[in-house]
C-alpha cells in the first residue's frame, strides 16, 4: 500500500502503523510533524527506503557517492546557513524576473506541440513539455551553464533523476538496484565536476563546506528542484485534458487546486527523536514517521469541498504540497510560476486534445513517477 499511496485517497485513520512506518494522514498532524524539530528530525529524508545491498553500495562507493546532511536531510547547525544561500537564489524577485523568458519558452513549446498535433502526430506531453521547461528554468536560475548549452547533459539529468528516485524511494529488486546504482553512481561523479566548476550559490557552498556538500546540494536540487515540477505538470495536464472545463478558471487557481489534490510528492519522512505520541498513537524514538502529504491536502476542513477539484474554492492554498516548517520547499514559487505559465500557454490547445495513453505511476514511497502522457487532436 505505502508504495502506491496515490491509489488510496482516504486514509483509514489520522495516524496508523503500516509496513514499519508510522503514517500521519491528517492535515493538522502532518503540519505538526513537519514543523516540530524538537520531536522529529529530517535526517532520514534521503535514506533508501529499500536497503541497498553490498554490490550496489560498492558501485556507488566507487564513484564517491555521498549524501551528507545538506538540505532536505539536514537538521544540524549548518542547515540554516546553507538554506539561506540557496534561499537568495530562489527569492521571489529572482523567480518573478524569469517570467518573460519562461513565458517565451512555454509559448514556443506550445507552438511546437500544436504544429505536431496538426500534422497528425501523437505527442507525449511529458517529454515535450513537462521534462523540458522545469529543468531549463532551474538551470537558468542556478546559473548551471552546462545545462543551458548542452542538450546531452539535459537528457542525462533526466535519466539520472528517474534512476535516483527509484533507487532511494522506489521498491526495486536487488537486480534492479544494481542497474540503478550503475546509473546513479557515475552521474554523481559528474555532479562533482559541475560543483567544482560552479558559480553563484553552489560555488559559495563549495568554498564554505566543501565538495561533498556542494555535490549533495546539486543532487537534491536537480532531482527535487525539477523532477517534482515535471511530474506535477504531467499530472495536471492530464487532468486538464480529461476535464477541460477546469480551464475556465484562472491559471493560478488551477495550479493551487492541482497542488492540493495532485501533489507530485505523495509522502515524506521524518524520524522520531524521542518517545512521543500522535493523536493517541505511541511513537518510539527512532520510528520512521511517514507524512502522507496527498491525504493531508484532501483532509476534511482543508478546503470547502476537499475531495473535489474546484479551482479558487475556499482553502485551496492550505495544502502541504511544499511541506512546512524549516524544510519547506525552497522552489515553491518557481514551481508555481512554471505551472501557471505552462497552463496559460497550453490552455487554448488542451480542450482540443484527447488522451491516447494516460500517465501511470510506478511503485514509489514518495514520488508519483508518472509514465508518458500521450495525446492527439480530437476528430
Amino acid at each position: 500500500m505505502l508504495f502506491e499511496l496515490w491509489k488510496h485517497p482516504r486514509p483509514e485513520a489520522p495516524v496508523f502503523r503500516r509496513d514499519g512506518q508510522v503514517v500521519v494522514a491528517s492535515h493538522r498532524l502532518a503540519r505538526e510533524v513537519l514543523a516540530d524539530r524538537e520531536r522529529f528530525s529530517a535526517a532520514n529524508a534521503l535514506d533508501a527506503v529499500v536497503p541497498i545491498p553490498a554490490g550496489p553500495l560498492r558501485e556507488l562507493a566507487a564513484h564517491r557517492f555521498r549524501l551528507p546532511a545538506t538540505l532536505a536531510n539536514n537538521d544540524t547547525a549548518t542547515h540554516g546557513p546553507i538554506r539561506e544561500r540557496f534561499g537568495e537564489v530562489f527569492a521571489p524577485a529572482n523567480v518573478e524576473a524569469l517570467r518573460p523568458w519562461l513565458t517565451g519558452l512555454a509559448r514556443r513549446t506550445a507552438a511546437g506541440v500544436a504544429f505536431r498535433l496538426r500534422a497528425g502526430e501523437e505527442v507525449d506531453l511529458d517529454a515535450a513539455v513537462s521534462s523540458e521547461i522545469p529543468l531549463a528554468a532551474l538551470a537558468r536560475l542556478m546559473e548551471l551553464d552546462v545545462l543551458m548549452d548542452d542538450s546531452a547533459a539535459t537528457a542525462e539529468v533526466k535519466r539520472f533523476s528517474r534512476a535516483a528516485l527509484e533507487l532511494f524511494w522506489g521498491d526495486p529488486t536487488p537486480e534492479r538496484q544494481r542497474e540503478l546504482a550503475g546509473t546513479t553512481g557515475p552521474f554523481h561523479a559528474l555532479l562533482r565536476g559541475w560543483a567544482a566548476e560552479s558559480t553563484g550559490a553552489t560555488r559559495a557552498l563549495f568554498e564554505a563546506y566543501g565538495e561533498d556538500a556542494a555535490t549533495a546540494a546539486l543532487f537534491f536540487l536537480l532531482v527535487a528542484g525539477q523532477e517534482t515540477t515535471s511530474q506535477f505538470l504531467t499530472l495536471l495536464l492530464h487532468r486538464l485534458v480529461v476535464e477541460p472545463g477546469l480551464l475556465e478558471s484562472a491559471p493560478t487557481a488551477i495550479v493551487e487546486e492541482g497542488l492540493r489534490l495532485l501533489p507530485p510528492i505523495t509522502s515524506w519522512r521524518r524520524v522520531a527523536l524521542r518517545d512521543t505520541e500522535l493523536d493517541g498513537v505511541a511513537v518510539d524514538a527512532g520510528d520512521s514517521v511517514l507524512v502522507w502529504l496527498a491525504a493531508a491536502g484532501a483532509d476534511e476542513g482543508v478546503a470547502a469541498c476537499p475531495a473535489a477539484m474546484i479551482p479558487g474554492q475556499r482553502g485551496s492554498r492550505r495544502h502541504l504540497a511544499f511541506g512546512a516548517g524549516a524544510h519547506r520547499c525552497l522552489g515553491s514559487q518557481l514551481s508555481r510560476l512554471e505551472a501557471e505559465v505552462v497552463v496559460a500557454e497550453l490552455a487554448p490547445l488542451l480542450p482540443r486534445c484527447e488522451v491516447v495513453a494516460a500517465p501511470v505511476s510506478d511503485p514509489n514511497l514518495s514520488f508519483r513517477m508518472p509514465s508518458p502522457l500521450v495525446v492527439r487532436l480530437r476528430d
